[in-house]
């Protein structure tokens, strides 16, 4: 079984290190942008729009409603940590208001991100969509009811888009050894970043977005330190006990998924079930790479490898987790240098 994980590893990892390549510092998912419509009670609406941006460069997204009710200049721009923000405020909506509006984002369908979608009618109803390059426009109903579920989506597609999150939980594979061990590492995963991700989306507690990039990168680094010692026999707390470092280090990617959560928004009316969809789209993304990992190495085991090939394998992928770390760390830590 070592010998078919070590190679999975090798084999994923290389996989992991072309994707890393392509998005450089950002290891994390491609952001999402963010559409919120609020209508108002003197049939005017306020419209806000998050655009992903990396430093002055804008990704090419227009949004739409339909009977050109933003297709004026914004009231206001902003710029935030990788963000543009504009609004429109007191948009005339006239007396058909917002239901039946399509609402569409122009260039969606040319990139591999997706853009959420709140609308909160004058009636108190609310309604969400996340839009995707294959279905960029939507049609406002206003009985499609309440405006969470799109955050069980937003879970799903974090977590299996953070490359440097699915490397972490890699290395807590490969650090496992046997069925039961593994499950109480990935439990303690779950219940130590489910914790963090409630206190920081509720403001409970504060941590610096960057700094906590950058640990959790130097996270990742130290599972592969770990790895390393592992194949070499070292028998330490980590290797005999890694829930402990599983918990840990959980607590940081907790609050890294907190960050993004953040930077896309939360609709006022329904925070703790929006969090709570959020986060258990989080677990399903996390369990559905895990089985995949686990079902290519059932299919990989029944494969026969040169007897010298486990310990290549197994030193090529701690060192190819160890080197992607490194490099994401350096660059995390050099924005909290420049924000500092």
């Amino acid at each position: 079984m070592r010998r078919i994980r070590a190679l999975f590893a090798l084999f994923a990892l290389l996989i992991g290190g072309a994707m890393a390549g392509s998005t450089g510092a950002c290891a994390h998912e491609v952001r999402p942008a963010f559409l919120e419509i609020t209508a108002r009670a003197d049939g005017k609406a306020d419209v806000t729009w998050k655009q992903p941006s990396i430093g002055m460069l804008v990704v090419p997204l227009r949004p739409r409603i339909s009977g050109g009710l933003i297709d004026g200049k914004a009231s206001r721009v902003e710029s935030a940590t990788n963000f543009e923000i504009r609004h429109w405020d007191g948009v005339d909506i006239g007396t058909n208001g917002l239901n039946g509006r399509e609402v569409r984002v122009d260039g969606l369908d040319q990139t591999i991100t997706d853009t959420l979608v709140l609308i909160q009618l004058a009636n108190g109803d609310e309604e969400s969509r996340v839009l995707t390059p294959g279905e960029p426009a939507m049609t406002i109903d206003a009985h499609a009811g309440a405006a969470v579920p799109a955050y069980l989506v937003l879970g799903i597609e974090h977590i299996l888009t953070g490359i440097d999150h699915l490397l972490f939980v890699f290395g807590l594979l490969l650090l496992s050894s046997g069925w039961r061990q593994l499950l109480r590492t990935i439990t303690a995963f779950t219940i130590a970043h489910s914790i963090t991700l409630a206190l920081t989306a509720l403001h409970v507690m504060a941590l610096d977005p960057a700094l906590v990039e950058a640990m959790v990168a130097w996270s990742i680094l130290f599972l592969a330190v770990e790895l390393v010692r592992k194949q070499r026999g070292v028998d330490g707390l980590t290797q005999r006990q890694p829930w402990l470092v599983a918990f840990g280090f959980g607590l940081l990617h907790g609050a890294a998924f907190a960050g993004a959560l953040k930077q896309i928004g939360l609709p006022q009316g329904n925070i703790p079930a929006s969090l709570f969809l959020f986060n258990v789209g989080v677990e399903i993304g996390q369990l559905l790479f895990v089985a995949a990992v686990m079902a290519a190495l059932w299919g990989l085991k029944r494969l026969r490898w040169p007897a010298a090939t486990p310990r290549i394998a197994w030193t090529a992928a701690s060192y190819a987790i160890g080197s992607f770390s490194f490099f994401w760390f350096l660059e995390r830590l050099h924005a909290v240098i420049d924000f500092a």
